[in-house]
C-alpha cells in the first residue's frame, strides 16, 4: 500500500530521475547528497539546529505578543467613554435658577 502511494504521488518517478541524473553525471559529484538535493531544487547550505532555534525564539516573542495584545485591549475597553446619565459630577456649590414670566401686549 505504501508502494502504491508513492507511486501515485510521483515520488518513485522523481527519485528514478534523480538516481539516473547521478548514474550519467560524467564527472561524480564528492557529496552525492548535496547533488540530490541540488537537483530536487533544495538548498543545501541549511542549518536545521539554527532554524529550530529561531522558531522557538519567533514561538516565545509571538507568544508574549499576543500576551501584550490581550492586556492592552483590556486596557482599551477600560478606557472607552461611558454615556453622560451614568456620570454624577460633584458639586460644592448651590446653584439657583431663577424663571421670570413677562407678558408682553401692545396697548
Amino acid at each position: 500500500e505504501y508502494r502504491k502511494y508513492l507511486e501515485k504521488s510521483g515520488v518513485i518517478d522523481q527519485l528514478t530521475r534523480v538516481l539516473v541524473g547521478l548514474y550519467e553525471e560524467p564527472d561524480k559529484p564528492q557529496n552525492a547528497i548535496d547533488f540530490i538535493k541540488q537537483y530536487l531544487g533544495s538548498p543545501t547550505d541549511i542549518d536545521v539546529d539554527k532554524l529550530r532555534l529561531d522558531y522557538e525564539k519567533l514561538k516565545d516573542e509571538n507568544a508574549n505578543l499576543k500576551r501584550q495584545l490581550g492586556e492592552l485591549q483590556k486596557e482599551i475597553e477600560s478606557l472607552k467613554p461611558v454615556s453622560y446619565t451614568h456620570l454624577t459630577l460633584p458639586t460644592i456649590y448651590s446653584v439657583q435658577i431663577s424663571v421670570v414670566a413677562v407678558s408682553l401686549k401692545k396697548k
